[in-house]
């Protein structure tokens, strides 16, 4: 049996459907990835036309997956996880060595995650606080204690 995955140039992957190959497309190029893409992450490419086949951009997730099948998935190159910091105003209530009480005006998001990369409230601690700002939770979730959601200031 071949290898069903060869590097193309750039970030382009080429993988190709052996004898024994089935299913969705989504799931298939999931196996073939192995850990490297959640198949929720191979979902969105697809449905993003970052996959072709034959020329042709594969938008369907669901397409079935046939022996012979050859695929080229574009892969974004991967971010850094480390949020930055950005110079966004913070309305500070009180603010000492050890602690910082912020007012949260509603629509910001805390923590960085997917769609919100950038302008959450952790951007704008890191920015304020430098080195000083905690790290327990994780660099997308330095030491803020809270109980909000974005909407909720």
């Amino acid at each position: 049996m071949s290898d069903p995955f060869k590097q193309a140039a750039g970030n382009m992957k080429v993988l190709t459907a052996d004898e024994h190959a089935e299913g969705r497309l989504d799931a298939w190029m999931t196996a073939q990835l192995g850990e490297e893409f959640s198949r929720s992450r191979v979902k969105v490419l697809i449905k993003e036309g970052q996959v072709t086949s034959k020329g042709s951009v594969v938008a369907d997730p669901q397409k079935k997956v046939r022996p012979g099948d050859i695929f080229e998935i574009n892969l974004p190159e991967p971010e850094d996880p480390t949020p930055k910091g950005e110079n966004i105003p913070l309305d500070i209530l009180y603010e000492d060595d050890d602690l910082i009480v912020i007012s949260k005006p509603s629509g910001m998001v805390v923590h960085p995650a997917a769609g919100n990369w950038t302008g959450t409230l952790v951007n704008a601690l890191i920015y304020h606080c430098g080195d000083s700002l905690s790290g327990i939770g994780g660099v997308r979730r330095p030491g803020i204690v809270h109980r909000l959601d974005k909407d909720t200031t």
